[in-house]
C-alpha cells in the first residue's frame, strides 16, 4: 500500500508539470487558435535561464524562480510579434510546421551551447530534505512543486473566470467579431497573452530543473504527452487541461507499477477513446469538437 501511494505521489508530481504545460497551451490555444509545437523548447529554456541565473548569475532559485520565466514570456513574446502574427489568418497548419521548426532551432542552439549531456541543477537548500506525513516521508522540493503548481493553476483559473482581464480573453476567444464591435482591440491582446502562456511553461521548466537534467531534449519527450492532455481536457479548457494534467500523471505511474507495458501509451490509449465518445474533450465544448 505504502508503495501505491508513493507512485502516486509521484504521479501527482509529473501531472503538476503536465498541468502548467497545457495550461499554458489551453490558453494560446483558447484565444490565438495557435498549435504551439515549441512549448517543450520553451519549457526547456526555463530550466536553462534557472541555471544560468544561478551558476553565471550567482542568483537564488526564488530569484530565478521568478526571472526565468519572465525571460521565457519576454522571448515568447518577441517571437510572436515576428513569426507567428503573419499567419493567423492562414490554415492552422502553418502555425503549427512554424512552431515545429522554431523549436528545433532553438534546441539545436542550445545543444551547440551546453551539448547534450546538459548541466545539473540542485535544489535550494531550504527545500532539500523530506518531510514526515504519516508513516511516510516525501522530498520537500517535491511537496513544494505540487503545491506551487496547484496555486499557480488555481490563480490562472480565477484570473480567466473571474477577473475583467479574463473576461476580455474569453470574449476574445469565444466571438472575436462581437469584442471587436464592442470597441475591444482584440489583436492588442494576442501578445501579452501568447507570452503569459510560455511564460507557465518557462515556469515549468525552472519547476523541474532540480528534478531532472538540464538538458537541451528535456522538453522534447513531454510536449507530444502535452498535446494529448489538452485534447482529452478539451482544446482551450483551462479547466480541462489542468484535471487531465494530473489525473493522467497519476494514471502513468500507477500504471507503471500494475502493468509497466502501458504506461508510455495509457494517455494515448485515453485520448483516442476521448475522442471517440466525446470529440470535443471531457470538459471542451460542442464548438470546440
Amino acid at each position: 500500500m505504502e508503495n501505491v501511494l508513493l507512485q502516486a505521489f509521484n504521479g501527482l508530481i509529473n501531472g503538476a508539470f503536465y498541468a502548467l504545460l497545457s495550461l499554458g497551451l489551453a490558453v494560446i490555444f483558447g484565444m490565438l487558435r495557435v498549435l504551439n509545437f515549441m512549448h517543450g523548447a520553451l519549457y526547456m529554456l526555463g530550466a536553462f535561464g534557472a541555471y544560468l541565473l544561478t551558476a553565471e548569475l550567482g542568483l537564488s532559485f526564488w530569484w530565478a524562480l521568478v526571472v526565468s520565466p519572465l525571460a521565457v514570456a519576454a522571448v515568447g513574446f518577441l517571437l510572436e510579434r515576428v513569426f507567428l502574427r503573419w499567419l493567423y489568418d492562414l490554415d492552422p497548419l502553418y502555425n503549427l510546421l512554424l512552431t515545429f521548426g522554431l523549436a528545433l532551432a532553438i534546441q539545436d542552439g542550445m545543444r551547440l551551447r551546453f551539448g547534450m549531456q546538459g548541466v545539473p541543477y540542485s535544489a535550494p537548500p531550504q527545500l532539500q530534505g523530506a518531510l514526515q506525513i504519516g508513516v511516510m516521508f516525501f522530498p520537500t522540493y517535491r511537496l513544494f512543486v505540487l503545491a506551487f503548481s496547484v496555486l499557480v493553476c488555481l490563480g490562472t483559473w480565477w484570473v480567466i473566470e473571474r477577473t475583467r482581464v479574463g473576461m476580455v480573453i474569453r470574449a476574445a476567444t469565444e466571438k472575436p467579431m462581437l469584442t471587436r464591435a464592442l470597441g475591444i482591440d482584440v489583436d492588442r491582446w494576442i501578445p501579452p497573452v501568447f507570452a503569459f502562456g510560455v511564460a507557465l511553461a518557462g515556469l515549468a521548466g525552472v519547476l523541474a530543473a532540480p528534478m531532472r537534467n538540464v538538458s537541451p531534449l528535456m522538453g522534447a519527450d513531454l510536449i507530444i504527452t502535452t498535446f494529448a492532455i489538452v485534447v482529452i481536457g478539451g482544446m482551450g479548457s483551462i479547466l480541462g487541461s489542468v484535471v487531465t494534467g494530473f489525473i493522467v500523471g497519476v494514471a502513468a505511474a500507477l500504471g507503471a507499477v500494475y502493468y509497466p507495458p502501458i504506461a508510455n501509451t495509457l494517455v494515448f490509449i485515453l485520448m483516442a477513446l476521448v475522442l471517440l465518445l466525446r470529440p470535443q474533450g471531457l470538459f471542451g465544448s460542442a464548438e470546440a469538437g
